[in-house]
């Protein structure tokens, strides 16, 4: 993990492998390029002139953008890397911390193979040495450890990642200062767990491996951990997480990690779809659709983050974190279209489509939470391709059986940088997953997939209790190149909004 300092030190007497600078377009529809603030010392060397040097070189301040150069007389760094900030700075001169967050981390991953790096970027706040500290920690993120030389191997490009950043007008005994850089910390640190989480083979993360390592880090970190096996499950009368994990050799398990404060007002419950491989069931996926599904466990992952997370920043919200993990596998055990499952509600479930498996397990555990009445109940599940039809491939839907709810989490998420749009539930789709057998169907009209699946949980929240569904499909696993802060595989979504909702809430500002 990149380490993170502060620093106050002057960027020409500061000893780094280099200097990241920040750049953007002229403003006021100027032509040519700014340099931003934080980079005047290194401007000043150039005599004034960098901007002009940089326009020379290419540079434009498009976001993501980066251009190298030798920095100047008498710095005791050698490099220069100027980054594009993309948007202009507002009325104040600030700049926008997703767009710090940015920057940082796509400076981050170019300057893997250094030891350290002084990030002289815009600092007009405690919320930008925040982000800068984040994306700089999310950027730089690998994952190494099946490479040949394990947690020592380096990058296809033959460097290791990024080993210090340094960020510049910083005060290190500055106690608001401090609380951002261990703030950013905590939230990327157990970010980048769950992005491990994700990238890691099925063959090695199967739900019984999952909830060792639930179990690893409630001891850890002073949570504690309930694990159900799959003789608790059906001692508990769990059929939907069982029916899924039937046709595997692994065996389900339903984990639950609850971390609580002696001055929390509230509780929250988190719940994520645990699906370490599906593979469709008997419904298989055709071939070109089963190659990622290992990622399909990306809602627990961001629950399970996020409960760590929250529990390091010592949170005054009670936070349960509910991981429904299954294998989906076809075999003489599995689940059938046309079987009828009992739900852990004791409602019944005709199964038309077992690729539709993600509901069931999801409504087992949204009951299980119901019945510690809290708060409010957020889901976090790579549900449905129809949502990635519907948003793309970076954007998570959020639906609600309470509108107030629904925008507290959308503005949530815009906050911390993860994109989201409210989606409705609309009542008469809830029509199509009637059932002549069952109390219900996993399956309705597909037109609208992903509002008839937020249709379906919703069922199985208990009754007065708000909630909130997430369907991260698109932006929970990268099959693109890198951009921004965010990495190919694997990257972690989810899990800064539901830190962010439990912010709000342990502060009051939340319901």
């Amino acid at each position: 993990m990149t380490a993170l300092t502060l620093s106050t030190a002057a960027a020409a007497g500061l000893r780094a492998d280099a200097i990241v600078i920040g750049v953007t377009k002229s403003p006021k529809g100027g032509k040519g390029l700014a340099v931003a603030p934080g980079a005047e010392a290194v401007d000043s060397a150039y005599d004034g002139r960098l901007a002009g040097l940089l326009e020379t070189l290419g540079a434009s301040g498009a976001e993501g953008e980066v251009t190298k150069l030798p920095a100047p007389s008498g710095f005791k760094s050698p490099l220069v890397v100027a980054v594009g900030l993309g948007a202009q700075p507002d009325k104040d001169g600030e700049y926008d911390a997703e767009a710090l967050r940015r920057a940082a981390g796509v400076a981050a991953r170019a300057l893997s193979g250094s030891k350290k790096a002084a990030f002289a970027l815009p600092v007009a706040d405690v919320a930008a040495i925040g982000a800068i500290a984040e994306g700089a920690l999310l950027g730089a993120y690998s994952f190494d450890a099946y490479k040949e030389n394990g947690k020592n191997a380096k990058d296809k490009n033959g460097k290791a990642p990024l080993a210090e950043a340094a960020i510049l007008g910083g005060k290190p005994r500055d106690k608001e200062h401090k609380a951002a850089l261990e703030r950013a910390t905590a939230v990327a640190e157990e970010l980048n767990r769950a992005r491990d989480l994700i990238n890691t083979p099925p063959n090695d993360l199967n739900p019984e491996a999952f909830a060792a390592i639930a179990q690893a880090a409630g001891k850890e970190h002073g949570i504690k951990v309930q694990v159900l096996d799959e003789k608790a499950l059906a001692k508990g009368g769990y059929g939907g997480i069982l029916g899924v994990g039937g046709g595997s050799a692994s065996a389900p398990r339903l984990v639950k990690l609850s971390y609580t404060s002696s001055k929390a007002k509230k509780h929250l419950a988190f719940v994520g779809k645990g699906i370490t491989y599906d593979s469709g069931g008997i419904s298989l996926k055709p071939a070109g659709h089963n190659e990622t599904m290992k990622c399909d466990m990306s809602g627990a992952a961001a629950v399970f983050a996020a409960v760590v997370a929250a529990a390091r920043l010592g949170l005054e919200v009670n936070i349960t974190g509910w991981l429904a993990l299954a294998e989906n596998m076809p075999s003489g055990s599995a689940v059938r279209p046309g079987d009828v499952l009992r739900m852990y509600s004791g409602k019944t479930v005709e199964v038309l489509n077992t690729d539709a498996e993600g509901r069931l397990v999801l409504g087992d555990a949204l009951w299980a939470a119901s019945e510690e009445k809290p708060d409010a109940i957020v889901d976090v599940a790579t549900l449905t391709g129809a949502m990635v039809l519907a948003l793309g491939n970076r954007t998570f839907g959020v639906m609600a059986n309470d509108d107030a709810f629904r925008t507290a989490i959308v503005e949530a998420s815009e906050e911390v940088g993860e994109e989201s749009w409210p989606m409705p539930l609309p009542e008469h789709l809830r029509k199509g997953m009637d059932s002549p057998t069952a109390d219900i169907a996993n399956m309705g009209e597909r037109m609208g997939g992903g509002l008839v699946a937020g249709l379906f949980l919703r069922e199985f929240v208990g009754e007065g209790i708000t909630w909130a569904h997430l369907d991260i499909a698109g932006p929970a696993f990268n099959e693109g190149g890198p951009f921004g802060y965010t990495p190919k595989g694997g990257t972690g979504s989810g899990v800064r909004t539901l830190v962010r909702l439990a912010e709000l809430t342990a502060a009051g500002d939340l319901g």
